[in-house]
């Protein structure tokens, strides 16, 4: 991916509690965390996300408002040492937030407050900020301000501020405003690029305190806003006086009254947004308007809001025995935000940093590898959905497939509008000041995460119409390109896949090569095997006409997936020193000098950097970015990756894994959050207490900041839906197989117990829980049908309204 900044977070991060795991507290005014708490406080639907920027600032320096909307992408050129790109971002829209105040005649409130505090209700979706303003010549005024995204009405957004003189009485101006002049300027690495992707159409600030504004991106999307407004004093409806103004792309409405001493002033701010690409939607501006001028007041707003996450959360449910469950609440909550029921109808991914901020450009990864295994079991309909947006871009990766000279289809490492491949070409290292070239396009083991997905959603599920209609074509599309992609090798009589990359993107080419890309990456290889073995059984198990529809419009004769499965049983995987090789010839990199550079460098986690800014490579070394060849591991458990070795003709004996994980650890720097995540779950089948320690630092990851200044970019959804899978499926040893849940736990000794539902192939109510001397699994009484459950060993049949419980 991206390189992401130098910086490291400072203590006050690092230390930020959470005492009430449902509460996110920040205390004063801290300007080096002001991005990270913008990023962390962000509050959203999964249709749109709005930073926890303070209302009255503006872009630059400490702060960055910023209001994403799902899938909205705009492209733009930009030149870099005398060449042109095009890149993708997604578009920072109109900002909606902006509320200050002063006494008449005195300077507009800019921040910062003497006294802050914000909180974050994660049981409720609600901002609040509570504080003390105080003027050039000591006026104090105590501000309250309370911010949503509706979960229920989910193209609104509210914003509650109760303002009240404490040492002083007049007129109190309060100036409220809609912003389209915003620009995308949130990464600093991206300065210089192009960044101005809105352009005003028409605003208006009416006489009655409406105010509207639509703008346009590049491809013709209208976006439009319409905001309406209450006054309230001491409780009460009052009139004030009304000054509008408007320009291109910024209109503001200034209320004027009388304040005394101890009397609150309220202003409800409520937001509709719409944009031409909404489903049901005909002009955006009319459609914001009207829900702008018909929605509730703020209070009723926030109890509808309160209801719908009460019943998300009830979906969610995971009761751990540890202390510290604050970061997994928001972890999940963020999760909800980025990709929700109102995510399903839009056509869209989900983007590595979710909807919070700009790094990476909004781009989709492999990252939906890591939620939709949380998903799956919890809020399929979701995980469907994810796995449409890849299925209407098949036959953008059938072009790029073709255009590599092969067959099937080739996914995009960065997917974004419309499934072209929208990774960079060159990337900056701030060490060294210089752009080099960036090669990351060539990791293809994104196709089999996209087949991966859809077959694991049709384990957990049982969903076949969805196989059958969706998810079927791009799997045996996938298999295909891989099938076209390997060549064969004489000397070996096996099966090479050459010039990609994995997981490590730390090594992209052989040091003593003149083109990128690596031969015979093992986790790329694995995979490859996998998804030809798991093509001939979706053609299996389709219904016979289904089955002939799509092996006739594919072409697909008898012989073809015959030939996968002799690829499949060839392909060639690497070994040395009694451990899988990371690629075939890692053998021959050196081996890096850690104590020194240990030494030299504190944090080691961009050691890419490092080394390029003194003139070396990190291809040269046996040093990984994250996790690679463990990812099977991860993917599988110890015995499937055991077949899946032994099918490949390589014996794989009980110690290949602890070996092979002991020697990537030690050469690992962990410059992804993504790499806490496998770690804790493979090191659990051998040290439960290492495992704890990564699971800890996964879980929070970006509460604490811990990749050095990257959450103020965007948070890691990737890593926060690992963090929580861990739980859910890891130490609790949750495997489908064999038309059952299988559990065999693997509790940590810092986890006492888990208590936790999932949906399993319809059934919405199946309770599991586990503590250190048994496992009981409850079948909800309206289930249709019994469902088999094992632990270890021992299989039941469970019937609906049963409890078994089985003893450890």
């Amino acid at each position: 991916m991206e390189p992401d900044p130098p910086h490291r977070p400072s203590d006050a991060a690092r230390g930020c509690p959470m005492p009430d795991p449902w509460r996110l507290r920040h205390t004063g005014y801290a300007p080096a965390e002001e991005g990270l708490r913008e990023a962390l406080c962000a509050v959203g639907n999964g249709y749109l996300v709005t930073r926890g920027a303070a209302p009255e600032a503006a872009a630059g320096g400490e702060h960055y408002p910023g209001t994403y909307l799902a899938g909205c992408y705009d492209r733009a050129d930009s030149e870099v040492g005398g060449r042109v790109f095009t890149h993708e971002d997604l578009v920072n829209c109109p900002n909606w937030l902006p509320v200050t105040f002063r006494c008449e005649g005195a300077e507009w409130f800019t921040g910062p407050p003497v006294e802050q505090e914000l909180e974050l209700d994660l049981r409720q979706g609600v901002l609040t900020r509570r504080a003390v303003c105080v003027d050039g010549v000591g006026r104090r005024t105590r501000l309250v301000q309370r911010r949503i995204a509706s979960q229920a009405s989910p193209h609104l957004a509210a914003l509650e501020t109760v303002l009240t003189a404490e040492n002083w009485s007049g007129r109190l101006e309060v100036r409220s405003a809609l912003d389209g002049t915003v620009t995308n300027a949130g990464v600093p690495r991206y300065a210089g690029l192009a960044d101005r992707h809105l352009t005003p159409l028409r605003q208006e600030a009416c006489p009655d305190g409406e105010l509207w504004l639509e703008v346009a991106t590049g491809p013709g999307r209208r976006i439009a806003l319409a905001a309406r407004h209450r006054l309230r004093a001491g409780g009460r409806p009052v009139e004030a006086e009304v000054r509008a103004q408007a320009r291109p792309g910024l209109v503001t409405q200034t209320l004027v009254l009388d304040v005394a001493p101890g009397v609150p002033v309220t202003v409800d701010k409520v937001v509709a947004v719409h944009t031409s690409h909404d489903p049901a939607t005909g002009d955006p501006l009319e459609a914001a308007r009207q829900l702008a001028a018909e929605a509730a007041d703020f209070d009723r707003l926030l109890a509808e809001h309160a209801l719908r996450w009460e019943q998300l959360w009830e979906r969610l449910r995971i009761d751990a025995d540890f202390p510290g469950l604050g970061p997994l609440h928001l972890n999940l909550f963020h999760l909800l935000q980025s990709y929700s029921e109102h995510s399903a109808d839009l056509d869209v991914g989900i983007p590595a940093r979710g909807l919070h901020g700009e790094a990476y450009r909004g781009h989709v990864f492999w990252d939906e590898l890591f939620v939709l295994r949380v998903l799956n079991l919890r809020l399929p309909e979701l995980a469907r959905a994810v796995l449409r947006y890849r299925r209407r871009r098949l036959d953008a990766a059938r072009r790029a497939a073709r255009a590599e000279g092969r067959c099937g289809a080739s996914y995009p490492w960065q997917s974004g509008s419309d499934g072209q491949e929208q990774s960079p070409q060159v990337h900056l290292n701030p060490l060294s000041g210089r752009w080099l070239p960036d090669h990351t396009h060539l990791q293809r083991h994104i196709g089999s995460a996209v087949a991966y997905n859809i077959w694991e959603y049709y384990r957990a599920t049982g969903d076949l119409d969805f196989l059958a209609e969706a998810g079927a074509e791009p799997l045996l599309e996938i298999a295909r390109y891989w099938a076209s992609a390997a060549t064969h090798d004489p000397g070996r009589d096996r099966w090479s896949i050459r010039g990609v990359l994995g997981p490590d993107e730390y090594h992209d080419a052989y040091p003593w090569a003149d083109a990128p890309g690596l031969d015979d990456n093992a986790y790329t290889n694995v995979l490859a095997s996998w998804v030809l073995a798991r093509a001939r059984d979706a053609l299996r198990v389709l219904p016979e006409r289904r089955r002939g529809e799509l092996t006739e419009r594919l072409a697909l004769d008898a012989a073809e997936p015959e030939r996968w499965q002799e690829i499949g049983r060839r392909l060639h995987v690497p070994f040395h020193d009694g451990v899988i090789s990371q690629f075939d010839g890692y053998r021959r990199l050196a081996e890096l000098d850690w104590e020194t550079y240990r030494r030299r460098y504190p944090d080691l986690r961009r050691l890419d950097r490092i080394l390029e800014a003194e003139g070396d490579t990190v291809n040269r070394y046996r040093a990984s970015k994250q996790a690679d060849v463990l990812m099977l591991w991860y993917l599988f458990s110890a015995g499937e990756v055991r077949d899946l070795l032994r099918r490949l003709g390589h014996p794989a004996g009980y110690e290949l894994m602890r070996r092979t994980v002991s020697y990537y650890l030690d050469r690992t720097v962990h410059g992804s959050t993504l790499s806490s995540v496998v770690h804790a779950w493979v090191l659990t089948r051998c040290d439960r207490r290492a495992s704890w320690r990564h699971f800890r630092d996964a879980l929070t990851a970006d509460l604490v900041d811990a990749q050095g200044g990257t959450t103020r970019e965007g948070v890691h959804l990737g890593a926060m839906a690992g963090a929580a899978d861990l739980l859910q499926r890891c130490y609790t040893g949750l495997e489908l197989r064999e038309d059952a849940l299988w559990l065999d736990p693997q509790l940590p000794y810092a986890l006492g117990s888990l208590d936790l539902d999932v949906r399993y192939r319809g059934h919405r109510d199946v309770r599991i829980r586990v503590d250190r001397h048994s496992v009981t699994v409850a079948l909800g009484a309206d289930a249709e049908r019994p469902v088999r459950v094992g632990v270890r060993s021992t299989a039941v049949v469970l019937r609906p309204g049963e409890i078994h419980k089985f003893s450890l």
